[in-house]
């Protein structure tokens, strides 16, 4: 009998494994389908800077030094070093690139997705409701900004773990061993590593134990497996007193414990955790309540979408106390309904406190009312609510699979499309912002935030009146009071600036950003000592600031120090090896010094950080020279041009390498367009009027080496050059060959 059933559960088993990989393919296949156009986003200018463009551990990749920062920082987040890990390897792979970062923001995002269906598939044998819980989660428009958000890797690789533990765990709980016991507190480790956000997932797992595992031993019997077949279906082993389970989970709380205590230490760095005093306990429970009912409104209606939303000043009392009413007619409708729709019970109280974290009870940074990606996870809980009880609720008819079918279809692609426009605002910093301002209201910091975007297009007026804005609606907030005194100093509004750098010092008086372009700005004016002053002060604070290292370096070579800026830049590259502008400027040093080989080789590799430097190409040109490589200097001389049409300098410095070139003709149009460009040029017209001189046009060579003069009566090269041509003319030189070679050997 057995021998004969043998073949049937074989044919069940595989049709079983045929329909799951059906169903994986699906969702991946749909989900990176919608997604895809994330691979062409840029990065965003809130978060992504300090966490990957600007960060020196990230860009050193895995050395000994960055691997430690990983897991000792505590300048920047909480502790997650598997989340800096992660982006490490991506900027080893992929450098700076952006789509590298999405594109393994959307693979996790996806795996996690086919893990959701696969762990819930397994425990409660349901397929077609597990699959439908896990494309709600691959496609709701609220889980947009975890995904196309390049910082929230954390949030993507964390819940990566947190699926790959419940699939384990799932496991475990069928045949129970040390092996896939520990396996599941390896793959619980390493989620908590990339995020602490997974601190309540024991509690998760209780709950689990309770439906669909069914191994508290108060329940009675493992239910609503639709498909396949009970017979197929490999059921837990045991059930076990309450107290057996919890004790189960002392190491996962433990782990979590660990966690919050790691969480805490790194947060201790000034003014990251957000004080009592500044936001009181109570206005912190009032905005938590109201954000519970909240974000159930936009996972039903996912409208107005933002990146920020600002944390109210009040919270009108008759929302908070109707928001409480909710809840708890929610929660004691959960409670009588916890045997016979155990499902409801878990998937509201799962919501309930995996929320809690980040519910805004402990704020640390720039904390906000709400944030989608902080229903990451919880709404998983009400996914399996809406999705079983819709599916317990719906009339037995004939027609019952097909208007399931409809429905579910309907559903599905009305958030498909939503998610679809939604993606299309994380384009880039601007178009985020701007459709942030759009949907929400008095919100500094998309402000602020949208005018740092236009500043760095050049569109300095545009930034300057968003960052007036956000200092409108929040006058403490320091960022934008700094932002505004930068763009006034771009502006060479030098006295405004200084009020507003001063006005950013009193509210944030030991930030290093704020000395170091307050000094920026002082030495635009000439006002060295107070500049060096506030770049020292910057060091105080930040000792690794790679860029206040670089300007006092540009300090010192301006007064001629040439060892103390070279100390200065070399000490920058050490610590910011990327730095196109100090490798330039230290390049400079050198050359002034004769060391042109090793000038060279800055140079290079300013160009290769940064290709599109005019001021670069033109400065390598110049070294190639000395080394007498005129024709590598002459291409190099072309691309500054090219960068840069309106390039004077390269001009006349191009037209000296074709005038030792010999290619006099070609050297008098350069020069000519030197001049055009720049008509007060004393060097143009003196090299210009050598290539006339060579070219045997004396009188017009004099014309420009008087213009030269003109320009600056002290010019000695142009004198004795003036004074050359009159001697020649005064013994007849005219134009002849023989008399040409004659003036060309005298210059």
């Amino acid at each position: 009998m057995a021998s004969a059933l043998r073949p049937k559960l074989d044919q069940g088993r595989n049709h079983l494994m045929r329909r799951k990989l059906t169903i994986c393919l699906l969702l991946i296949l749909t989900t990176c389908v919608v997604y895809w156009q994330v691979l062409e986003h840029d990065f965003v200018n809130f978060d992504d800077t300090i966490y990957i463009i600007s960060n020196r551990h990230v860009q050193e990749g895995f050395t000994a030094d960055s691997i430690t920062w990983a897991f000792t920082q505590k300048d920047t987040s909480y502790w997650h070093p598997l989340t800096w890990l992660s982006l490490m390897a991506n900027y080893e792979i992929h450098g700076l690139s952006p789509s590298g970062f999405h594109a393994t923001n959307l693979a996790l995002h996806v795996m996690g997705s086919a893990l959701l269906f696969l762990a819930l598939s397994r425990m409660t044998g349901s397929l077609w409701r597990s699959g439908f819980v896990a494309a709600l989660f691959a496609l709701h428009p609220l889980n947009v900004e975890s995904v196309a958000w390049a910082v929230e890797r954390k949030n993507v690789l964390s819940t990566f773990f947190w699926m790959l533990t419940l699939l384990t765990y799932g496991r475990y709980a069928e045949r129970s061993n040390l092996r896939r016991y520990l396996l599941t507190l390896l793959c619980f480790t390493l989620g908590l590593m990339a995020k602490p956000m997974l601190v309540t997932l024991p509690c998760v797992l209780l709950l689990l134990d309770y439906w669909p595992l069914g191994r508290f031993h108060l329940q009675q019997s493992r239910r609503d497996f639709e498909e396949p077949p009970p017979a197929l279906i490999q059921p837990t082993a045991h059930k076990f007193p309450v107290h057996r389970l919890v004790l189960e989970k002392i190491p996962f709380f433990s782990l979590s414990a660990v966690s919050i205590f790691l969480c805490l230490w790194s947060a201790q760095q000034p003014g990251f955790v957000v004080n009592i005093e500044t936001r009181p306990i109570s206005l912190r429970i009032a905005n938590g309540l109201v954000s519970y009912v909240s974000y159930i409104g936009k996972m039903i209606w996912p409208h107005d979408l933002a990146v920020f939303y600002p944390h109210p000043d009040t919270v009108p009392w008759p929302q908070v106390a109707a928001a409480a009413l909710f809840l708890v007619i929610v929660s004691l409708l959960a409670l009588r309904l916890v045997r016979l729709r155990p499902y409801i019970f878990v998937g509201w109280f799962w919501y309930l406190g995996t929320l809690v974290p980040v519910i805004g009870l402990v704020q640390a940074g720039l904390w906000p009312a709400m944030a989608d990606r902080f229903v990451y996870l919880p709404l998983i809980g009400l996914f399996i609510v809406i999705t079983w009880g819709v599916t317990d609720l719906s009339v037995q008819s004939r027609y019952r699979l097909a208007i399931m079918s409809a429905a579910a279809g309907i559903v599905l692609s009305a958030l498909t499309i939503r998610t679809w426009t939604q993606l299309h605002h994380w384009k880039n910093s601007e178009a985020l912002l701007e459709h942030t301002l759009k949907v929400t209201s008095r919100n500094y910091l998309a402000h602020n935030n949208l005018g740092a975007a236009l500043d760095e297009r050049g569109k300095i007026a545009e930034a300057m009146y968003h960052y007036t804005e956000a200092l409108k609606i929040n006058p403490h907030y320091w960022p934008a009071e700094n932002n505004l005194a930068t763009a006034l100093a771009k502006k060479g509004k030098f006295r405004e600036a200084t009020e507003h750098y001063q006005k950013a010092l009193k509210l944030k008086p030991y930030d290093a950003g704020i000395h170091n372009n307050f000094g920026t700005s002082l030495v635009r004016q000439g006002k060295i000592d107070e500049a060096v002053s506030h770049f020292l002060e910057a060091l105080e604070v930040r000792p690794d600031f790679a860029e206040v290292y670089s300007n006092l370096g540009n300090v010192y070579k301006e007064q001629g120090q040439l060892d103390e800026a070279f100390s200065y830049y070399s000490k920058a590259l050490e610590i910011k090896p990327d730095q196109a502008e100090a490798h330039n400027n230290l390049g400079i040093l050198l050359a002034n010094q004769g060391r042109f080989k090793e000038a060279i080789s800055h140079y290079a590799e300013a160009l290769r950080l940064h290709p599109e430097s005019a001021e670069t190409h033109n400065n390598l040109a110049v070294a190639l020279v000395e080394l007498g490589e005129l024709e590598a200097a002459i291409s190099h001389y072309g691309k500054a041009i090219d960068l840069q049409p309106n390039y004077a300098e390269a001009y006349n410095n191009l037209g000296n390498a074709l005038s030792e070139q010999g290619k006099l003709n070609e050297a008098v149009a350069t020069f000519s367009r030197a001049l055009e460009i720049r008509p007060n040029s004393p060097q143009a017209y003196n090299n210009l009027g050598v290539a006339m001189a060579r070219q045997g046009r004396l009188a017009e060579a004099i014309v420009h080496f008087k213009e030269a003069l003109r320009l600056k009566p002290d010019y000695v090269e142009a004198r004795a050059n003036l004074e050359l041509v009159l001697q020649m003319m005064g013994q007849g030189v005219t134009g002849s060959h023989h008399q040409r070679k004659s003036v060309e050997s005298e210059f």
